[in-house]
């Protein structure tokens, strides 16, 4: 690890109780949303492997997990604007009740490209499900179904979320300072 990662300046933004008690809320959601259906979700790597991992857990409808992989970041600060999928859905999604879930958006171009990427594979449903939002970010307009927060548009880590791949493993939401 470099010094620069080291030494980064971090303050909690979101703690690890809140998200747990918000997570519970999303689930709930999500299971009379599908009562008696199932669902398939899509975790968005590598972000959302830590909200996902906890979202499904409480999840009681039957469920399948399916995982993508796209990027508009690299490892800066702010999205570049084009997308890239680095690894897709091994499943066929045709006729499933399928949800999205990320970690946060933003500028809504990432998330925008794989609603209408994924839409093209005919699921029976697809929704959105993000832990974070940041709508001052938004360049596109698109409607989540299931937010966690709406947070200011302030570069966070922490609950999945990486600075230069660190940082993940944080249990809650922090902001770095600069």
């Amino acid at each position: 690890m470099n010094k620069k990662i080291a030494e980064l300046k971090i303050e909690t933004l979101i703690s690890e109780t809140d998200i747990k008690k918000r997570i519970k809320i999303m689930a709930d959601q999500i299971n009379n949303d599908y009562k008696d259906q199932s669902v398939y979700l899509i975790c968005v790597l590598k972000g959302a492997f830590v909200f996902a991992t906890d979202l499904c857990r409480q999840i009681t409808v039957p469920c399948e997990c399916g995982f993508m992989a796209v990027s508009s970041y690299g490892n800066a600060k702010k999205s570049s604007g084009k997308v890239k999928i680095t690894k897709d859905l091994d499943e066929d999604i045709e006729n499933k009740n399928v949800i999205i879930i990320e970690d946060i958006v933003d500028t809504g171009i990432t998330l925008n490209f794989l609603k209408e990427y994924i839409s093209t594979r005919q699921p029976k449903s697809l929704k959105i499900c993000s832990l974070l939002s940041k709508p001052s970010c938004r360049k596109l307009s698109i409607n989540i179904d299931y937010i966690g927060f709406e947070i200011e548009d302030k570069f966070v880590i922490g609950y999945g979320l990486d600075y230069e791949q660190y940082y993940r493993n944080l249990p809650y939401v922090a902001i770095v300072k600069n």
